[in-house]
């Protein structure tokens, strides 16, 4: 039996997003958004600033506005206005010269009547065409030409008004013509009566049954049709008020001969005059200035200029700059029209990604009704940085983050044979080497039917070895002084305190984390409002109120071990006084340096295993602090920039390693 083998082709897909293209990445969006917003700038604008600027792999707002203002350029520098004009001027001279020639073989005087009006044409195109209205044509060739003249003027003029109708209406009949006038003059009366409220919806139904040909958009109602109507003539008339005033009085003159009767003229004007009192808010006003050598004709041109308007309302959208602006106001179809289907896919994509930012909760209302980054939104943001230090604590050599962590204790990475009562994991690969291993040796790890057969027994059990996990309770005091802002290391301290908070809320539950901001005063801080904590202008580094802060959270925790991390950029410059009030004194008064060291005395009465980390090269600043950490027993590390996320969570490891 022949087999029949069918001939398959595939080809790009067009309708819309790619189907079999991955979902939307929102990691790399949201470690975007999340890094203006530890910047200072709000959620809503970091949001918007995303969709603008777009990602490695996706072309975002700015780009697709870029290549709506280069369509819109290429179609002004491009063509011009006067096709039309060149092209009655070409069809008059042809006429003209073919008559002349059948006129100078011509004997009678009537010929040279007839010359005498040839030579005598006045110079301007529309008063030379009307001026031969009623001339006698000898010559076919000449009759013929003059005859395109205005049949070319009335599908110009109504091709400005029902695109492709041009076309339609080639070497049209008398008849023909007759019915395109019929359908102007029934829509008129259907227009008068709609902008009068006295037409009916049976009375659009009549209208499309004689004339729904002309239509192929296939309006629904009189709205429908009206709105399409509108929007062209508009274009149409936005055009007219583009050209010259030589060309537009050139153009009235010339309507009048289309078709060879002012009617078609007049029936236009009408309806224009119908739609502009129907759709007063469609722009008839405007104008633009086409400067190319491509000429167009009038339908062509109001095809432009619809264009050009369809591109001014995209650019619009796409800049998102109005009230209340939305990525789904951009229409998508319209840019399809305009740029092509992969802008359109862009745009789609950049409506789903906001749409999945929104519906994932990553973003919430909070109670004065701004846009904030919601918890989710912070813990998807703080395992994207944890993510980026572990890397670079691997790089170094370090400390490593581990993803194991029970509340039995922490894996030591050896194993041991299991006995009764233990509660720990299995390590499965020794525990299945050793049941191997036994059965090999015995000889019966052959199957009868050929197979490999491997029975575990309580002696091949090996377990994972795992020492007591003490808990902590940690304080990290991160200096939020304008110095921070002005030297370019406040996002770096955030970036520190989320991750620090992401690894002890997913990794080690059981220790507590304080995250304590010091400025002019100090104030325990939440990771939410440490993420969009605004840098303000005050003077004052006042540690020693942070100090009293950490002091009260090891207290409140003190079965814990404590753990002291400090970051700052500048001397203590302010004290916290008994009534409350902070004392701001620069250089740093004897005081306010005295208060600073006695706090840190009490965390290291409380056990404190303190590590102060220096950002900047200050060498006051570094004689301070070696003095406070030595009299503590604690340690001063000096972080690049780029590496004090890394330095912090090493140092939290080491502590707990310590413990």
């Amino acid at each position: 039996m022949a087999r029949h083998h069918r001939l398959q082709r595939y080809s790009r897909y067009t309708g819309g997003p790619d189907p079999l293209a991955p979902p939307v990445d929102l990691r790399d969006a949201l470690d975007a958004i999340g890094r203006d917003v530890m910047e200072g700038v709000s959620p809503r604008r970091a949001l918007q600033e995303y969709l603008r600027r777009g990602s490695k792999q996706q072309r975002g707002l700015d780009r697709l506005a870029e290549q709506v203002h280069r369509r819109r350029r290429e179609l002004l520098q491009r063509n011009n206005l006067g096709k039309t004009f060149e092209d009655i001027r070409r069809l008059l001279d042809d006429a003209v010269l073919a008559e002349r020639k059948e006129l100078a073989r011509a004997l009678d005087d009537d010929a040279r009547f007839q010359e005498m009006r040839l030579e005598d044409l006045p110079p301007s195109t529309a008063q030379a065409v009307r001026e031969l209205s009623d001339f006698e044509w000898r010559s076919p060739e000449a009759r013929e030409n003059y005859e395109k003249i205005k049949d070319l003027l009335g599908r110009e003029l109504l091709d400005q008004q029902f695109a492709g109708i041009k076309q339609a209406l080639e070497n049209a009949t008398d008849e023909d013509r007759q019915a395109v006038q019929d359908m102007l003059d029934d829509l008129n009366e259907l227009l008068d009566k709609h902008n009068r409220g006295e037409d009916t919806p049976e009375d659009f139904q009549r209208f499309m049954d004689q004339h729904g040909e002309y239509f192929p958009e296939n309006p629904r109602t009189v709205d429908e049709l009206i709105d399409s109507l509108a929007q062209r003539a508009a274009a149409a008339q936005r055009l007219r008020n583009s050209l010259t005033d030589e060309q537009r009085a050139e153009l009235d003159q010339l309507a009048q001969s289309a078709f060879g009767t002012p009617g078609l003229a007049q029936a236009l004007d009408r309806l224009s005059g119908a739609l502009q009192q129907a759709r007063p808010g469609e722009d008839w006003y405007g104008g633009e200035q086409f400067e190319g050598r491509q000429g167009m004709g009038l339908g062509d041109a109001t095809g432009a200029m619809q264009d050009i308007a369809e591109l001014d309302a995209l650019a619009d959208q796409l800049a998102q700059q109005h009230a209340g602006a939305a990525m789904e106001d951009i229409d998508v179809d319209a840019l399809a029209r305009q740029l092509g289907d992969e802008a359109a896919v862009d745009a789609r994509a950049l409506q789903e990604l906001e749409r999945a930012l929104r519906d994932a909760g990553y973003f919430e209302r909070a109670p004065d009704g701004a846009l904030r980054l919601s918890p989710k939104a912070i813990r998807q943001l703080g395992q994207s940085i944890l993510r980026d230090i572990a890397g670079q604590i691997s790089a170094r050599g370090g400390e490593r983050q581990t993803n194991h962590a029970g509340v039995i204790g922490e894996p030591t990475g050896a194993s041991r044979e299991w006995r009764f009562g233990d509660t720990q994991p299995w390590d499965t690969t020794r525990t299945v080497s050793n049941a191997v291993l036994r059965t090999a040796g015995a000889g019966r790890i052959g199957a009868p039917d050929g197979g490999v057969r491997v029975r575990l027994d309580a002696r091949d059990i090996e377990v994972v070895e795992t020492e007591a996990r003490s808990r902590a309770a940690v304080a990290l005091l991160v200096d939020t002084s304008f110095s921070m802002v002005m030297e370019g290391r406040w996002v770096p301290m955030k970036r520190t305190g989320l991750a620090l908070h992401q690894m002890i809320s997913t990794r080690f539950r059981g220790d507590e984390l304080a995250l304590i901001g010091f400025g002019r005063h100090a104030r325990r801080l939440t990771v939410g409002e440490l993420t969009g904590l605004d840098g303000v202008y005050e003077q004052g580094t006042n540690l020693h109120h942070g100090l009293l802060l950490a002091a009260e959270h090891f207290r409140k925790h003190s079965s814990a071990q404590p753990v002291l991390l400090v970051v700052t950029d500048g001397e203590p410059t302010a004290h916290l006084e008994p009534d409350g009030e902070a004392y701001f004194g620069y250089p740093p008064q004897p005081r306010t340096l005295a208060l600073t060291v006695r706090g840190f005395d009490q965390a290291a009465a409380l056990g404190a295993q303190t590590t102060i980390f220096q950002l900047g090269d200050e060498p006051v600043l570094t004689r301070f602090l070696d003095s406070v950490v030595r009299r503590v027993g604690g340690r001063l590390v000096s972080p690049d920039l780029d590496g004090l996320g890394a330095a912090v969570v090493s140092d939290y490891l080491r502590s707990r390693r310590r413990r």
